[in-house]
């Protein structure tokens, strides 16, 4: 099964390439939002993304989660829903999922959610998924509220996998002997959500690009993705690197970073303003 998927990622790859580093950045680096769905309101949020998009902010991402109290808050704005809103609100900006966990939804309506919000947004998904939290951790709540298993880590990689694996068959049009699935145009990077060495390794090996966190272990998750995306057959430097850290780091050029992406929480508008301006983007 695996070296189908390479097979099929290998073809998805030619249909988008690394874009370039914006320049005038500290970093050289294109700078996203995280927007906190946490305790957020739409109104803010809209009103924020276009004050991002003037400012010449690259990308807008969010969380996925359900339930706002696993974060201590009233509520939580859904993901999709919200990404699928800002693509039409601002027509510049790149959106992206900081992880869909592949648990929330069904593979196959995923794919076909990602074909439509690909057409929706002109181009302009970044598609990422994720394992979701184990049973440790408090996002399982989320899971156990609505009646769903919280399984092992294994268990929980597997299930990424073979969500990639639905997503490159449903894109391609057909799939399970049914025909007409929407196909994106272009397909989107599959960017997944890599916090150790071996959902970095899967990163690598499946995916066309990792997320993860800005700290020590940057590089080292980095360099295990990148020799697994080139086992894989395909080029390492079309791998796309995006890290959730500061636009100020120095070393994200020297590592290769594509996309560095800031948290922002609500109020959106007011900090929005203020990293603008700490940017000098407007």
């Amino acid at each position: 099964m695996w070296s189908r998927l390479a097979a099929d990622a290998a073809v998805a790859e030619r249909s988008w390439s690394v874009p370039p580093g914006v320049p005038g950045t500290v970093t050289s680096v294109q700078v996203d939002l995280l927007f906190d769905p946490f305790g957020g309101r739409w109104e803010d949020l809209r009103d924020a993304a276009v004050l991002a998009q003037d400012a010449g902010i690259d990308g807008l991402w969010l969380y996925d989660h359900l339930a706002g109290s696993v974060h201590g808050a009233p509520h939580v704005l859904e993901c999709w829903t919200i990404l699928s809103a800002v693509a039409a609100a601002v027509p510049r900006l790149m959106v992206g999922s900081l992880v869909l966990n592949v648990a929330n939804r069904a593979a196959g309506t995923l794919a076909v959610m990602a074909s439509t919000l690909q057409e929706v947004s002109g181009g302009r998904l970044l598609l990422g998924v994720g394992a979701g939290g184990g049973m440790g951790t408090p996002y399982a709540a989320e899971q156990v509220a609505f009646g769903r298993g919280v399984p092992g880590d294994a268990v929980r990689r597997a299930a990424v996998e073979a969500t990639i694996e639905t997503l490159r068959q449903v894109w391609s049009g057909a799939a399970g002997g049914a025909a007409g699935f929407l196909r994106p145009d272009p397909v989107p990077p599959v960017i997944v959500g890599g916090f150790g060495p071996q959902m970095a390794e899967l990163a690598g090996r499946l995916g066309d690009g990792i997320n993860a966190p800005a700290g020590p272990s940057l590089a080292r998750l980095i360099d295990i993705a990148r020799e697994a995306h080139a086992r894989s057959g395909r080029d390492p430097d079309r791998f796309l690197v995006t890290t959730s850290g500061s636009p100020t780091d120095e070393r994200l050029s020297s590592l290769g970073v594509h996309r560095v992406i800031t948290m922002v929480r609500p109020p959106y508008t007011p900090a929005v303003g203020r990293l603008a301006d700490t940017l000098g983007r407007r």
